[in-house]
């Protein structure tokens, strides 16, 4: 059976350059990069290394760069840390009702230690309009966290008006560019952020190991005590491989960024022409342009997108209806109710995420597939069409 993987939006396979990048920090460098002695220097060496490429890369300084656990770890230091540290010149705080759990969860938890969330409404393409943004702020904000990239639907967010306008009142911005790097150009310096997130496992490195930009002069306040590592924002002993890892799959996706950019936009686009053009009542979630190039956001009307999946896993084509954080949740995507859709249509929504792995051949197997099997699954949905 052929195993086609289209649900690049949660995880990616490590590279096998990566791989390479990273084996002789498991088993060879191996010394605790604290260390002072020359095992421990080595480990040193390649953490800083790494350091600097990242920053090179985002445009940013080396000592503006941070390792961390990942996505949720850079978020969760992002934003607690800065409202922690800023607390005494206010606590209200912006941000956007289709953010990942990572950022939600974390303004719902500050509101039960006092601070004021603002929730800003999207279109139903799923965009942030600037000046309800504008319209938001008060004198006692302090923070605005808007993502790059819809992780669900793709939308690319006008993320440098909001920084203007942010920048004019002296208030700071933070990012999750978790998805957005390594499908878009990404530098710190021409969106103006003061904080951005990002994850290696999502552009073909490890798991378990992330970024956290911070603008040099921005102060947070640490997550969890411990030594001295990370400059005391983030203790704990660095993930030497991991570190060596995400530098490496950063660089290689810089370096190839173009390329793929046209590839992925290719396939996402036959795949939607292929799917829409033989199939009723389907329609594409979030902005047609303004979108990254590897997400397709597809709504079947009349069915349950659960029941495409799994009969699309027995073929051998791995997607999904949500976010990979949002598997097994009972509740519609928070999302697609943002953007408009009912929870019982937003049901009937399936994401297709392309990766430097697919090929032209796996898109029309998977058409083919998706074709074959709808029509039939509709009959059977209590949802089907009637009249």
């Amino acid at each position: 059976m052929k195993e086609i993987y289209l649900d690049n939006a949660a995880t990616t396979a490590v590279r096998s350059e990566v791989i390479d990048a990273m084996q002789p920090f498991l088993a060879e460098i191996y010394g605790n990069p604290s260390s002072l002695h020359t095992a421990g220097q080595k480990s040193k060496r390649i953490l800083e290394q790494s350091r600097d490429e990242v920053a090179s890369i985002l445009q940013a300084e080396p000592n503006e760069i941070f390792f961390t656990s990942g996505g949720t770890e850079s978020d969760n230091l992002a934003i607690k840390g800065f409202a922690f540290a800023n607390s005494d010149h206010g606590k209200h705080l912006i941000t956007s009702s289709i953010e990942h759990h990572a950022v939600l969860n974390v303004f719902q938890e500050l509101e039960k230690q006092g601070f004021q969330v603002t929730y800003l409404p999207v279109d139903h393409y799923g965009l942030v309009d600037p000046e309800i943004v504008k319209n938001a702020i008060c004198s006692d904000t302090i923070m605005i966290s808007i993502m790059l990239a819809n992780n669900e639907i793709g939308t690319i967010e006008p993320l440098k008006e909001i920084t203007a306008l942010a920048g004019e009142r002296g208030i700071a911005v933070h990012t999750d560019a978790v998805q957005a790097v390594g499908k878009i150009p990404v530098s710190v310096t021409d969106l103006g952020v003061d904080l951005l997130s990002l994850t290696a496992h999502k552009f073909y490195g490890p798991k378990g190991v992330g970024v956290l930009y911070k603008r040099y002069g921005i102060k947070l306040a640490p997550l969890f005590e411990g030594g001295r590592q990370e400059r005391i924002l983030r203790p704990g002993t660095e993930n030497i491989p991991g570190v060596a890892g995400l530098a490496t799959a950063l660089r290689l996706a810089a370096r190839e960024l173009d390329s793929e950019t046209a590839s992925l936009s290719t396939m996402r686009n036959r795949l939607e022409d292929g799917i829409i053009s033989r199939i009723r009542h389907v329609t594409l979630n979030g902005h047609p342009h303004k979108r990254l190039p590897n997400i397709s956001s597809l709504n079947f009307a009349f069915l349950e997108g659960e029941a495409l999946l799994l009969v699309l896993d027995t073929k051998g084509i791995a997607v999904s209806t949500a976010s990979a954080c949002s598997a097994g949740s009972d509740e519609p995507s928070h999302v697609l109710q943002a953007i408009g859709l009912d929870p019982v249509a937003s049901r009937g929504t399936l994401r297709f995420s392309l990766g430097r792995n697919n090929t032209p051949e796996e898109i029309e197997y998977t058409i083919d597939a998706v074709a074959e099997t709808l029509e039939q699954l509709r009959q059977l949905s209590p949802m089907r069409e009637t009249g």
